[in-house]
């Protein structure tokens, strides 16, 4: 009887310790201070050390070229839709990238006479099974000349791609949603 009263205390010893050095644990990153963000100035100082990077560079000088012009005119044309988060109509040109992208998951589609890519990220790998997500279940069933709704928070650029890249944040086809981006959890 003894021996199980001493077991017992002794794991009930071992379990607060655990339990304590946890607590202690989770409040010392808790007090960790926050980067503050930066200042009109600072931004400005960081953008003109990009600017003469060699990256930097090559981004202006894209930006001045016919392709670049382009691709900026075709951010323009949606850029209004994109701020209002508003259904633009969609038609899929191509169910995949062109080729050496590396967006993850994405379609081809033409908005108004322009050619944009629609980018959904990388597919995540279900852990319990063979498959992918079922995230994109119904964005793999899209073909060629299917007409969708698209609204988006971001339209992006790169000197890499020859049209605008839209991030797809909420997809609808003859009235249902097929794809509506997760809100991220960490709240960022």
């Amino acid at each position: 009887m003894k021996k199980i009263i001493y077991v017992l205390l002794l794991s009930l010893v071992v379990v607060g310790g655990l339990v304590f050095a946890n607590g202690k644990i989770k409040n010392e990153t808790s007090k960790k201070p926050t980067a503050k963000p930066l200042t009109v100035a600072e931004k400005d100082e960081a953008l003109k050390k990009w600017e003469a990077s060699p990256d930097g560079i090559h981004f202006k000088e894209w930006e001045a070229s016919p392709a670049g012009q382009k691709v900026i005119a075709s951010s323009a044309k949606i850029s209004k839709s994109i701020k209002d988060f508003s259904t633009m109509e969609a038609v899929v040109t191509s169910v995949s990238l062109p080729p050496g992208s590396r967006l993850g998951f994405g379609v081809m589609v033409n908005i108004n006479g322009d050619d944009y890519i629609l980018a959904f990220g990388p597919e995540k790998y279900e852990k319990d099974s063979y498959n992918f997500s079922k995230d994109f279940e119904h964005l793999h069933k899209l073909k060629v000349n299917d007409t969708i709704g698209v609204r988006s928070h971001n339209i992006s650029k790169a000197p890499k791609y020859s049209y605008p890249i839209i991030a797809g944040d909420y997809i609808e086809q003859d009235g249902k949603i097929i794809y509506e981006r997760p809100i991220n959890k960490d709240g960022c």
